[in-house]
């Protein structure tokens, strides 16, 4: 329990239904529509929507997504892969021609499609209850109207804002300023394009006038996209896949996500008794800080569209980990991963819903950096993400940049699950970090039997190829002696991601957990 003498945050407790996300206009609109009928997919695409208006600079209709869903009194974990793929005729060979190492992060040569619109409709009409034209409308009034800008947000805009170019700097910074905290943000050009979707579908996004839009910002910036692009994106049903933790079992997405880094990450952990440790000490750091290093440059070695990976079953087997554990110096740190060409960045949102059928949904959307490309379109304001920027450019890499394929991806929804039965949806944002991330908040539960909301709030750290970053939570003589062990310790100007989740007990009763490093909340009914 925590002390009430100083500052910190409930958890919040319900029996029907709640939601736990960053902003509390989306959290409490997730709730309004479990209350007049819907279920939590319903729930989870209204609130994601209007996350893409409440916090511009992280997430968007021009942007991708990952779900992981059970059905009503169904324990089967689904997922459905909502990343868009590189236009056809994208090519490695002529960005290195070009004089590039990388995919120039701010350039429509890192624009994918836009995935995330054809999943909404998707799983709208597959596993939702009420229709888009409902789901929709409280983001094309909160566009319309304009939302206050939230102090997250406003502490980001001006950092993130640096990317936004042309017309994106007339829809997302008009004055040429970033917006102040309360001051208020709209986007009538957005508004119009979800009152279109809400009425034709996913067309109305993928063809015609919305479609010609992006497609004219991204031709006159160089890049490759056509109409045949836009109109053959596609979101895919995959098999999720999963990891057992000391009777904890982490069901993660399958690659171009790198949710199969956070359970080769908890299988190198296993070798060690992180229970034994303090949990904000510096032992336990050093082991986490080492074994993310070791999953991390397999992620970078492996991962990559679905299509072109053969190296999955070698990231989860127990042998691999074994033999990564043994590397590990409990009394000396070892040189960083090799840096992915993506560079680091901390740009996602994501929500979690739990209806009163127990159908649970875990659901993030990003569009990559913050504002992702800076690429918006003229007319509408869609704002494009740079997920290009995850393919590499090394030749022969399964993640090599190439047309039609998708880049690996940061972005990663978890669920956990014991005994068969679903227990806790959540997500960890913070780019790179997620893996690491979910790690962490499953050994913080397990390891440390801290309740989900903790869990959430507890220090972290993450070891980038830049140093290890350590959050302010951690004591000065712990970073010393991380610093004496070899770390190249960094305090990080902003806090490391952001998490949500909502542990569903054995008795039913619903118990969220919101991170205090975002502007959001957990609400139940």
């Amino acid at each position: 329990m925590r002390d009430f003498h100083l500052p910190g945050r409930s958890a919040t407790f319900a029996s029907n239904g709640m939601c736990a996300t960053s902003h509390p206009l989306a959290a409490k609109t997730a709730i309004d529509i479990l209350e007049r009928g819907g279920n939590a997919m319903d729930a989870a695409i209204a609130g994601a929507v209007l996350l893409g208006i409440c916090e511009p600079q992280m997430t968007g209709i021009g942007g991708d997504c990952f779900v992981l869903f059970n059905r009503p009194r169904d324990q089967t974990i689904h997922a459905l892969n909502g990343s868009g793929r590189a236009p056809a005729a994208a090519s490695a060979a002529a960005l290195r021609v070009a004089g590039h190492d990388t995919v120039p992060l701010h350039s429509a040569h890192a624009v994918t499609i836009p995935g995330a619109i054809d999943a909404f409709c998707q799983l709208s009409a597959d596993h939702g209850k009420l229709g888009l034209d409902a789901l929709l409308a409280p983001a094309i009034r909160y566009a319309e109207e304009g939302v206050p800008v939230a102090p997250r947000v406003a502490f980001d805009w001006p950092t993130a804002g640096k990317a936004l170019q042309g017309h994106g700097i007339a829809h997302f910074m008009p004055t040429g300023a970033p917006p102040r905290a309360g001051q208020i943000f709209r986007a009538p050009g957005q508004a119009e394009v979800l009152r279109r979707i809400a009425r034709d579908g996913r067309a109305a996004f993928y063809e015609g006038e919305v479609a010609e839009d992006m497609l004219a910002a991204l031709n006159a910036t160089g890049g490759a996209h056509s109409a045949e692009d836009f109109a053959a994106q596609r979101c895919d049903y995959t098999t999720p896949v999963s990891g057992d933790y000391k009777g904890t079992n982490l069901v993660e997405h399958p690659p171009n996500g790198q949710g199969a880094t956070a359970i080769l990450l908890l299988n190198i952990l296993k070798h060690f008794d992180i229970a034994g440790m303090e949990p904000f000490g510096a032992e336990r750091t050093h082991i986490e800080a080492e074994a993310t290093k070791l999953a991390y440059d397999a992620r970078n070695r492996f991962i990559a569209d679905p299509d072109h990976t053969t190296k999955l079953d070698y990231m989860l087997s127990p042998e691999t980990a074994a033999r990564l554990a043994a590397l590990i110096d409990p009394k000396r740190a070892m040189p960083a991963a090799k840096p992915l060409t993506e560079a680091v960045h901390r740009d996602t949102i994501y929500i979690t819903v739990v209806d009163r059928d127990r159908m649970a949904v875990s659901l993030i959307y990003s569009i990559f950096h913050g504002f992702g490309s800076g690429i918006a379109s003229e007319k509408f304001g869609v704002l494009l993400q740079n997920r290009g920027a995850g393919f590499t450019l090394e030749e022969g890499h399964p993640n090599e940049l190439a047309g039609g394929k998708r880049p690996m991806h940061t972005i990663i929804p978890g669920m956990l699950t014991e005994r068969d039965r679903v227990t806790m949806p959540f997500g960890v944002m913070g780019g790179s970090y997620q893996s690491t991330g979910h790690a962490r908040m499953v050994s913080n539960l397990r390891d440390f039997g801290m309740d989900p909301q903790s869990a959430v709030d507890a220090p972290r750290a993450f070891a980038d190829p830049a140093g290890l970053k350590l959050e302010r939570g951690y004591a000065p003589e712990v970073a010393q002696r991380l610093a004496d062990l070899g770390h190249q310790v960094i305090t990080p100007p902003e806090a490391i991601g952001g998490a949500q989740a909502i542990l569903i007990h054995e008795d039913g009763v619903l118990e969220g957990g919101s991170d205090p490093r975002k502007d959001g909340c957990a609400l139940g009914y």
